[in-house]
């Protein structure tokens, strides 16, 4: 798929870190100590202790960080939500993480310049067009699901969403008056042929790497772009004769979220009803601080982000959860960088950091050790290198 990396024989990466606002720069900067270590220990052939400290001499894997601003901080730093010096190290670098933009003191700002313009600017300037979501139920924090174990029990979803196109960039847009002289407001939904093509072979070649299940969520029964785009879909299915396809209205497909969402596997989807389906596919797991998300292109860098907020509230305090961007960069790994074995220690961290009890805030439990955000980085830090230590001594 073109608009996945696979590993070639480059080892070093550029990567541009985006912190942004509230607490972004927190859990962004446990989420690099994980990049550098999980690089640094790719490859490794000894068997000897591996010491935490990330100057491990030379690196299979070596990235090479640098920050810049976005969102509100940029916007007070330089009076944009996206300085042009940002999108150019952005468009040269290999991948960027970018950790929450957005917070109550710039609310009442002008749209071009709020902070979430600034995300619509980068991925328009990225040329990501594929925003990919897994939302699964992991088994230590079932519980935490507001669906009965039963139901969330086993949820493994992957929303594929068409990120550039649709009513969120349709024109003409804007405000005029009706002919009884009341104030309107319209948008435009419009999507042309190759657009949805390009989105659905992203689609189905996901659904190629995981169980082979894709389900194509539109309107088509009232709106002519659905139409349009159930039509491409099912025009394309012929040269994927190994995924199974089915098309679900996207009224009955947020429905079906809530009654049976193991039926799911993958789900491709336009902009408006992948940005609405991503959310409540999301609380299916119970907290939106175990989630990440990637937006790839077909040719340069990817953007790759926690679907949490900035959450002004807590920011500073070290109660944010670190574990969706920590998530996030092994999907930089994976789908960015094409760093498959690096991706799945970060993962296997995760999991085994959560095995050994370790919860923030959010996904506390009666039973657990709750920790700030610095010590969950610190844990899953201390999991990579002892998951490898194992790795390496078998």
């Amino acid at each position: 798929m073109a608009a996945v990396r696979c590993s070639t024989a480059k080892r070093s990466y550029n990567v541009t870190l985006l912190p942004g606002d509230g607490i972004g720069p927190e859990v962004v900067a446990v989420a690099k100590d994980v990049l550098s270590l999980a690089g640094a220990l790719e490859g490794k052939a000894s068997n000897q202790s591996l010491s935490l400290s990330l100057s491990l001499g030379p690196m299979r894997v070596e990235f090479r960080f640098q920050e810049k601003l976005m969102g509100g901080a940029a916007v007070d730093a330089y009076g944009v939500p996206l300085p042009e010096e940002t999108l150019a190290a952005a468009q040269a670098s290999d991948a960027v993480l970018l950790g929450a933009i957005g917070g109550y003191k710039w609310d009442n700002n002008e749209k071009h310049l709020k902070p979430e313009t600034g995300l619509l600017q980068i991925r328009a300037g990225l040329g990501v067009f594929a925003n990919l979501r897994p939302a699964a139920v992991l088994p230590q924090l079932v519980d935490a699901s507001t669906l009965k174990k039963e139901v969330a029990e086993g949820v493994d979803i992957m929303v594929v969403r068409e990120l550039t196109g649709g009513i969120y960039f349709g024109q003409p847009r804007g405000f005029g008056k009706n002919d009884k002289g009341e104030d309107t407001g319209f948008n435009t939904e419009v999507y042309s042929a190759s657009e949805v093509d390009r989105i659905t072979r992203v689609a189905f070649e996901v659904a190629r790497k995981r169980r082979g299940k894709l389900c194509s969520v539109d309107k088509a029964n009232v709106l002519e772009a659905s139409m349009l785009w159930r039509k491409q879909v099912t025009s394309l299915a012929s040269e994927f004769p190994d995924i199974e396809l089915s098309h679900m209205y996207v009224d009955n497909a947020a429905m079906q979220l809530i009654r049976n969402p193991k039926q799911f596997d993958t789900i491709v989807t336009n902009n408006i009803f992948g940005d609405i389906l991503s959310d409540e596919a999301s609380m299916l797991t119970g907290s939106i601080g175990m989630l990440p998300s990637a937006s790839v292109g077909e040719s340069g860098p990817g953007l790759f982000e926690p679907i949490h907020g900035s959450a002004p509230d807590i920011a500073g305090q070290d109660k944010a959860n670190p574990l969706a961007t920590i998530l996030s960069a092994a999907m930089l790994l994976r789908y960015g960088l094409g760093e498959e074995n690096a991706a799945k220690r970060v993962e296997a961290a995760v999991t085994e950091t959560l095995n050994n009890g370790f919860r923030t805030g959010d996904i506390y439990s009666p039973g657990t050790t709750l920790v700030g955000c610095k010590r969950m980085g610190e844990e899953v830090l201390k999991t990579v290198e002892s998951q490898s230590t194992v790795a390496l001594n078998s």
